[in-house]
């Protein structure tokens, strides 16, 4: 089973920016009630595109400067990086559905 990788400041540029896959990060905090709940929804899309795409959860709390820069001001964020960009955006719970249909796009199928 995949499960999304914890990602922080010091491993973002190696993890994500320079990763082969497109990789969808998680940008979170535990005290934040729909982050919890888009958890098991993103533990599901990891497992379904194992090998395509990789998941990885950032904690906006111990990494301030990345979801800065990436101008998260809402979590949940999920946002996909393709070739060390961000190519898709999306705040706030949403359904699954629509989660892979972000991904799918994003993958360019």
């Amino acid at each position: 089973m995949s499960k999304p990788v914890e990602v922080n400041e010091a491993k973002f540029d190696e993890m994500v920016l320079k990763a082969k896959l497109p990789v969808m990060v998680d940008f979170w905090a535990p005290w934040c009630g729909p982050c919890r709940m888009v958890a098991p929804i993103v533990d599901e899309l990891a497992n379904e595109y194992e090998g395509k795409v990789s998941f990885m959860k950032l904690n906006v709390d111990d990494s301030p400067k990345v979801a800065s820069k990436y101008g998260v001001m809402s979590i949940p964020a999920l946002i996909i990086f393709k070739n060390g960009a961000p190519v898709s955006n999306i705040v706030g719970f949403r359904p699954k559905p629509e989660l892979k249909k972000n991904i799918d796009t994003a993958l360019g199928g």
